[in-house]
């Protein structure tokens, strides 16, 4: 298996010889992916991008396959201080995503590993095999203090190498053992599997889990979020784990004005009839390369209404294509935000969804008796 010291940034198409006529789109990269571009990260001092020669070179360019690359990190709890999340702490088991959704905010964090937040972002994965024992010598030392663990904050959990390497379970496992509380969100139907231990945890109020459906338009789906779970699927998985007594939430996340945001009552109604208690949403955001990565798939998948999102985007954002700031980043600004809220608040509201928001235990959080310890008297 690959390693951090023999991974090597990848070259990609630049984005500024695109169009131009003298460089096509390479359907065996792009075919089964959101980018269909791979520009270097903003931290590198140069750049690479194939050129016809006139040859037919790139004709012999190999499909793109997921490469996996090992990661060992120090530490496997990430601390945030961010005044406008419900958690201030989270574990992500893979670092770059394989559903390769498009708009997906952390693309950029992979510039820290000097490669693309395009294709590289989503074919070049980082896995943390140790994850399961740090999260035990963290959760084991004598001042840690419990708290909501949010999986899934940055890139999916249950994306599709987890089927082989099964980090989050074992991730899961030793949350249980502990009597942790935590929370799941996910595009995966693959969920359903860890149900043998969501399930005694759900009883215990110690977990909730968030699917998150962007849209109910498979086609869409399938081009947005090409390698997640198709929407019945995610629905599906809702039902699921609601008949088994575990919290489901809902997240339409993100909403993209101009492109999915007539489908908010419908995508709540349907999580409702599935089993849904609880609904949340964020709005797009855009940072750093996501923009571009973000304008070049709406123009080569949505022509027709490309310059009508951007313009709503750019609404929502206080004429900029982005709004880093706390408090607003999440739900936008200015009139089409606002009405957007409304009228998620109200079919929420109408459908009986966050009536009653489960607030997770951590009052059973339990640390094991470690090897060599002395059991206590009382």
């Amino acid at each position: 298996m690959p390693t951090l010291m023999t991974m090597r940034p990848s070259s990609g198409l630049a984005p500024d010889a695109l169009g131009t006529g003298k460089l096509e789109r390479l359907p065996q990269l792009e075919r089964g992916r959101g980018a269909a571009i791979n520009p270097m990260g903003r931290f590198e001092t140069y750049s690479e991008s194939w050129v016809d020669d006139g040859w037919e070179s790139l004709a012999d360019i190999p499909k793109l396959r997921t490469e996996i690359f090992t990661e060992a990190p120090k530490t496997i709890i990430t601390r945030n201080q961010s005044p406008d999340i419900s958690f201030d702490r989270s574990i992500n088991p893979y670092r770059g995503c394989e559903h390769g959704c498009i708009y997906c905010y952390a693309r950029p964090a992979h510039a820290y590993m000097g490669l693309s937040p395009g294709l590289d972002f989503e074919s070049k994965l980082f896995i943390k095999p140790n994850a399961a024992a740090l999260l035990r010598e963290e959760l084991s030392a004598t001042n840690y203090t419990p708290a909501t663990i949010a999986l899934g904050a940055n890139t999916d959990p249950y994306q599709p190498i987890e089927r082989g390497y099964r980090i989050t379970r074992s991730v899961i496992e030793v949350l249980a053992e502990f009597r942790h509380p935590f929370g799941i969100v996910t595009k995966s139907a693959n969920v359903m599997r860890d149900l043998d231990l969501l399930k005694p945890m759900a009883e215990q109020d110690l977990v909730k889990v968030a699917l998150s459906v962007t849209t109910l338009d498979p086609k869409l789906a399938r081009s947005m979020e090409p390698r997640a779970s198709t929407p019945a699927k995610r629905l599906a998985a809702i039902e699921a784990l609601a008949k088994a007594g575990v919290r489901t939430v809902v997240m339409m996340g993100p909403i993209i004005p101009g492109l999915n945001d007539h489908e908010i009552e419908n995508i709540l109604k349907a999580a409702r009839n599935a089993g849904a208690a609880e609904a949340g949403y964020t709005m797009l955001r855009l940072p750093f390369e996501v923009k571009e990565i973000f304008k070049d798939w709406l123009d080569r998948e949505h022509p027709d209404r490309a310059a009508k999102v951007m313009s709503h985007v750019k609404d929502v954002r206080g004429g900029r294509e982005n709004d880093p700031n706390f408090g607003t980043r999440h739900t936008g600004t200015g009139p089409i935000a606002w009405m957007i809220g409304r009228r998620f608040q109200m079919a929420a509201q109408r459908l009986g969804l966050n009536a009653e928001r489960l607030k997770l235990r951590t009052d059973l959080f339990h640390r094991p008796i470690q090897k060599g310890e002395q059991m206590a008297l009382f």
